[in-house]
C-alpha cells in the first residue's frame, strides 16, 4: 500500500533497516551525553570544564571532516560506518570500566571524547551522505532526511529522560552501559542490508585535489556558501547553549539530574515537531524563507531562556527552540543535499559535517567562557542576539539565492519550465521593493 507522505522514504528497506537501528543507538548516544554531562559537572563544579570537554569531543570534526568527505566519495560508505560504530562502542565500553572501578577523572574524560569526536569527524558526513545510496531517488531524499532528523530528536526526546531516570537510579555508569549495548542495533542494521547502488568511485587523484576541488565547488557557488555559513551561525551560537544546561538545571533553576533530563527533553519534542513539519513537506521549494524565519526564532527564544526562572516555562521556550533550530539546520541540509552534484556530495557533506560540529566546540568554549565570567544566562542573551543578526543577513539575500536554484529544481524535475519562468518573472519585479 502506498504510505503517507510524510513516511514515503520508508519504502526503501535499507532506509527502514537504518532507520531504526540509528534510532537505538541514537538513544544510547542521548543517555550517555545526559549521564556525561551530569558526571563533568559534578566532578568539577566548573561551567568551563563543561564547555571544554564539548570542545575536545567535537573540534576534530573541524579538521577531519574535509578529509573525510574525500574518502566517503571514493570508498564504500557502509564499510566505514562499520568501523566508526564499532570504534564508537569501545569508547562507550572504556567509560563504563573507568567509572565501574572508580578511576574516573577528569582528563580521561577529555581524552575519550576527543576520541569519539575523531571518529564522529569520519562518521557523520559518510552517514550524510548514505542516506542518498539507501533512498536513492531525488523524490524520496528530502523526506528521507527529514525523518533522519525526527528519528535523531525521538531519540532526543525520549533519551536524555530515560538517561536522567537511570542517572538518579544507578548513576552515570549504567547510562554509559546502556550507550554500549545500543550499537548492536545499527552494527546489525548495516549488516543485514542488501542491494545497496553500486556507486562508481570518481578518480579524483591526490587527496589534495579532491580536497581542493570540493571546496572551489562549494564556496564558489552562493546558494551553498550561504547555506553553510547559516549552519555554521546557527551551531556556534546557538548549539553550545546545551552545553550551559547542567548550570541552568542546577543553579538557575535549582533543580537535579531529573530537571536537567527535562531541559533535554523539551528541546527534542520541539525538534521532534520541527522534523514532522520538514517529512510533511512535499517539496524543498520554497523552504529558504521558514529557515530564516526559524533562526529569528531561535536566537529570540535563547534570550527568553536566559530570563526564565521557572522550570515548566523554561520548557515551553525549549520547546519552541528545538523547533526553530532543527528547522534551521534540518532545512539547510535538506536544500544542500538536493542541489549538490552527486560526484561531490560525500564532500559537501563533509563542509556541512565541519560547519554544524566543527563549529560547536568553539562556541562551546566561547560560552562556557562567558558562563564562568559573567553567569549562564548573560551567555544565553549574547549568543541569541547575534543569531538574530546572523539570520536578518541571509533573509536579506534570500531573492538572489533563489534565482541561483531555480535552474537546479528545473533540471531535476522539482519545478516544471513554466514555473521557473514564472518564478524569474516574479523575482525581477520584486527586486526593487526587496533592495
Amino acid at each position: 500500500m502506498p504510505l503517507p507522505n510524510a513516511f514515503r522514504a520508508l519504502a526503501h528497506r535499507n532506509y527502514r533497516l537504518f532507520l531504526v537501528g540509528q534510532g537505538v543507538s541514537m538513544m544510547g548516544t542521548w543517555m550517555q551525553t545526559t549521564g556525561l554531562s551530569w558526571l563533568v559537572y559534578k566532578l568539577t563544579n566548573d561551567s568551563f570544564l563543561l564547555g571544554l570537554v564539548s570542545f575536545c569531543g567535537q573540534i576534530p570534526a573541524f579538521f577531519l571532516s574535509p578529509l573525510a568527505g574525500v574518502m566517503s566519495d571514493r570508498f564504500d560508505r557502509r564499510r566505514t560506518l562499520f568501523v566508526t560504530q564499532t570504534i564508537s562502542m569501545i569508547q562507550a565500553v572504556s567509560l563504563v570500566a573507568l567509572t565501574w572501578t572508580g578511576h574516573i577523572e577528569i582528563w580521561q574524560i577529555i581524552a575519550l571524547s576527543a576520541v569519539l569526536g575523531m571518529v564522529n569527524a569520519f562518521d557523520m558526513p559518510t552517514r550524510q551522505a548514505f542516506l542518498s545510496d539507501m533512498a536513492p531517488t531525488r523524490v524520496d531524499l528530502p523526506n528521507a532526511i527529514a525523518l533522519n532528523s525526527s528519528m535523531f530528536n525521538l531519540s532526543r526526546l525520549i533519551g536524555p529522560v530515560i538517561g536522567g531516570a537511570i542517572l538518579a537510579r544507578w548513576g552515570a555508569t549504567a547510562c554509559f552501559l546502556a550507550n554500549a549495548i545500543s550499537y548492536t542495533a545499527v552494527i546489525a542494521a548495516l549488516a543485514a542490508m542488501t542491494n545497496l547502488p553500486i556507486r562508481v568511485a570518481p578518480r579524483l587523484g591526490r587527496v589534495s585535489s579532491g580536497l581542493a576541488e570540493g571546496f572551489k565547488y562549494a564556496f564558489g557557488f552562493a546558494p551553498i556558501r550561504a547555506l553553510l555559513m547559516m549552519i555554521a551561525m546557527v551551531s556556534l551560537l546557538g548549539m553550545p547553549i546545551s552545553t550551559l544546561l547542567p548550570v541552568f538545571a542546577k543553579d538557575v533553576l535549582h533543580g537535579e539530574a531529573q530537571t536537567f533530563g527535562y531541559l533535554l527533553a523539551a528541546s527534542g519534542a520541539g525538534a521532534l515537531t520541527g522534523a514532522l513539519y520538514l517529512a510533511n513537506r512535499r517539496s524543498v521549494v520554497g523552504l529558504g524563507k521558514p529557515i530564516g524565519g526559524a533562526a529569528v526564532t531561535f536566537g529570540a527564544s535563547m534570550i527568553a531562556f536566559s530570563f526564565s526562572q521557572s522550570v515548566l516555562l523554561s520548557c515551553g521556550i525549549l520547546l519552541i527552540a528545538g523547533f526553530s533550530m532543527l528547522l534551521t539546520l534540518a532545512g539547510c541540509n535538506t536544500l544542500l543535499q538536493t542541489i549538490v552534484d552527486d560526484d561531490k556530495r560525500g564532500r559537501v557533506m563533509s563542509l556541512y559535517a565541519m560547519a554544524f560540529m566543527g563549529t560547536v566546540p568553539v562556541g562551546s568554549l566561547l560560552a562556557g567562557t562567558l558562563a564562568n565570567q559573567f553567569g549562564a544566562p548573560l551567555a544565553a542573551r549574547i549568543n541569541g542576539v547575534l543569531c538574530i543578526v546572523g539570520a536578518a543577513a541571509f533573509i536579506l539575500r534570500l531573492p538572489a539565492l533563489r534565482k541561483q536554484v531555480l535552474p537546479i529544481y528545473q533540471r531535476v524535475g522539482l519545478v516544471p519550465p513554466i514555473t521557473a519562468a514564472v518564478e524569474a518573472v516574479a523575482e525581477l519585479q520584486a527586486a526593487p521593493e526587496d533592495a
